[in-house]
């Protein structure tokens, strides 16, 4: 599903089992951020399926689009639901170091 008209942005599905994937590829900023939002709401209210966002083909991410993704983790937190964040390009890993928001995206052990 491409979520903006320029193709500078795509968010596209995949769903396996109880588990659906989003691929992010383009830059992630304030221009795309409604979109993304709308993209992200219905997949992170279903609390049936594990929920990744894959960022490998990611190529830029602002403050914005970092903060769209802790609300996502807040939601899904707060409804004891999983997410998580995979291949992280090293620039945008940088950034998440910086921001001190690495921690809430790795793999946390299940305790039920």
């Amino acid at each position: 599903m491409n979520t903006n008209k320029n193709d500078k942005f795509k968010a596209e599905t995949e769903v396996n089992n109880n588990t659906c994937t989003v691929y992010l590829s383009g830059e992630l900023d304030l221009s795309v951020a409604p979109d993304f939002r709308n993209t992200m709401e219905p997949l992170v209210a279903n609390m049936d399926q594990n929920l990744i966002v894959n960022l490998k083909d990611l190529k830029y991410i602002d403050s914005t689009g970092i903060g769209i993704l802790l609300s996502i983790l807040k939601a899904r937190h707060a409804k004891d639901a999983s997410f998580m964040v995979e291949e992280v390009p090293g620039n945008i890993q940088k950034l998440f170091d910086m921001t001190g928001i690495t921690k809430f995206f790795v793999p946390q052990e299940n305790s039920q």
